[in-house]
């Protein structure tokens, strides 16, 4: 389809690793994909828990149009009046706490190049997931009902632990929403799609990070503490960088999507997605 506004989604990025591994990707995404916004998710980049202002800071320099976040969001407090401020595209997620600090969604204005604005909202999970947080399907439906436009392209991030949820969320938003895009469990899964009603969906879009690891971490210190019980600092992982993540074309007439394609550049251009 000619004209379709395309947006780009990566996922968690993981420590110092997943920045250099963005570093790399972003230019080779711009060169081939040609996106009109880049989403990233931007709540492991303090050492794999929380962010920074400095740290913010550098994913929009990198070229994030929008951070979001997910259940780390408030490990670092020196985030806060960053996620207050109303001129900067970073938001929490919309279901904690009506009084806990931050943005529920961003708005991502339009340009010459992209006719249209986005919205971008992330809800928690509830299933097997240590920060409470609201019942998603509603905050969401909530959300929509209050965003300015009346008909809205949205991008909604489901940061949650369940496939089954993120399946369920996505359902009860399709023909709703330009794309539901699962993060969280950094492990990139196979199942990109349109459903029925124009949404887009992916379960999970996996990490920017070392796949060389466990879920981003030292498998040594994983490993002791799954075989022992005993607590265990996990220390960041190394090896096998790669950014992975999302491209997904919308209509702009209809706000629906017409094309999702995943993401998955390895820093090394030796490797490749099935051999790390």
């Amino acid at each position: 389809m000619q004209g379709g506004i395309v947006i780009a989604f990566l996922g968690d990025c993981v420590g110092q690793p997943g920045r250099r591994a963005l570093q790399h990707a972003i230019p080779i995404i711009r060169g081939t994909s040609t996106p009109h916004a880049i989403v990233i998710n931007g709540e492991n980049l303090r050492n794999g828990s929380g962010i920074t202002p400095d740290l913010y800071r550098d994913l929009r320099k990198m070229g994030a149009d929008a951070v979001t976040l997910g259940d780390h969001v408030f490990r670092d407090a020196r985030i806060t009046p960053v996620l207050e401020d109303p001129a900067e595209p970073i938001s929490r997620p919309a279901n904690l706490a009506a009084k806990a600090p931050g943005k529920r969604w961003i708005r991502i204005p339009a340009t010459a190049e992209r006719p249209r604005d986005i919205f971008v909202v992330t809800v928690l999970g509830r299933i097997f997931m240590s920060l409470h947080a609201d019942d998603p399907f509603a905050t969401v439906d909530a959300v929509l009902a209050g965003l300015p436009e009346r008909s809205p392209i949205v991008i909604v991030e489901a940061h949650m632990e369940a496939t089954s949820e993120k399946a369920a969320l996505a359902h009860h938003l399709d023909g709703r929403v330009a794309a539901v895009i699962g993060t969280h469990t950094h492990i990139p899964t196979a199942d990109a799609r349109i459903l029925a009603g124009g949404t887009a969906f992916i379960t999970d879009v996996g990490m920017c990070g070392p796949y060389a690891s466990i879920i981003g971490r030292d498998p040594k210190g994983v490993l002791r503490a799954m075989t022992t019980g005993v607590h265990t600092n996990f220390e960041m992982g190394e090896g096998g960088e790669r950014a992975c993540g999302c491209i997904v074309e919308i209509d702009p007439a209809s706000g629906r999507a017409v094309r999702i394609e995943r993401i998955d550049i390895p820093l090394d251009q030796q490797a490749t997605p099935g051999r790390i």
